[in-house]
């Protein structure tokens, strides 16, 4: 599900948990250590489930967890109001999920969308 990171290794693009959320990393600034202190780093990220912006502080040497996302394609079953049937072509397990209004892919049915799991979520891209 997730594994520790240094917040030194962080990078741009990347993934972060942010309070049991993952969240996609949108800015990283680091401060240089002083005479007697350690580097500091401000992390600024985005929740990819509910879009809310989140953020760590910290020392460069705190560990945080980093979330693994597995992008996956599935086909379209069928469509009822505001929910999608999705069928995931590599396992054929069926399953339900939102519309999320930020997708990018077409829905209709019989069509190839990619979606992404995270943490036990699914969200269509």
């Amino acid at each position: 599900m997730w594994e520790m990171k240094e917040i030194r290794e962080l990078k741009v693009g990347r993934y972060v948990n942010i309070d049991d959320s993952p969240c996609k990393i949108i800015s990283i600034s680091m401060s240089k250590p002083g005479k007697h202190g350690s580097a500091k780093a401000a992390i600024e990220a985005t929740d990819i489930f509910t879009g809310a912006k989140k953020s760590i502080n910290g020392p460069v040497s705190a560990k945080v967890q980093v979330p693994q996302i597995d992008k996956r394609k599935g086909q379209i079953i069928s469509i009822q109001g505001d929910e999608v049937q999705i069928m995931d072509l590599e396992t054929f397990e069926t399953f339900s999920m939102a519309i999320n209004p930020d997708h990018e892919c077409v829905i209709e049915e019989g069509a190839e969308v990619l979606y992404i799991v995270a943490m036990g979520r699914n969200k269509l891209l």
